[in-house]
């Protein structure tokens, strides 16, 4: 369609602006499990598979955003979503609205899709 036909040369900015909001908001899991900021249910529960979490949303979340390493930490950062979809969230329901997961598929997924589609303009 024409009218969206100019739209395609700045796709490199757009993906960098996914990147870059994605990871801004994947950090602050990280910081709520590691440091408890902004506060949350993590106070205190710092078991090694919570420290592993934090750590790789934290720093992943990091790398992420400035677009370094950016294809192996997103591969990385999927299947830390897809491990927490399956083990904190499944659980508790079939369905995602029900069982809170709704936003690992979907940090899952948009990393899955940053793998494929490389970090975009200011990696």
């Amino acid at each position: 369609m024409k009218l969206f036909d100019g739209l395609a040369r700045y796709q490199p900015q757009a993906l960098a602006a996914l990147r870059i909001m994605t990871a801004l908001q994947f950090i602050e899991h990280g910081t709520q499990k590691l440091f408890n900021f902004p506060a949350g249910d993590h106070a205190g529960t710092l078991t090694g598979l919570t420290l592993t979490a934090g750590l790789l949303e934290f720093v992943g979340g990091i790398l992420l955003a400035l677009g370094l390493f950016a294809r192996p930490v997103a591969f990385l950062l999927a299947g830390e979503m897809a491990i927490a979809y399956f083990m904190a969230h499944m659980p508790r329901d079939f369905f995602p609205v029900n069982n809170g997961g709704d936003s690992a598929i979907s940090f899952c997924f948009i990393f899955l899709y940053l793998v494929f589609a490389g970090p975009g303009a200011l990696a």
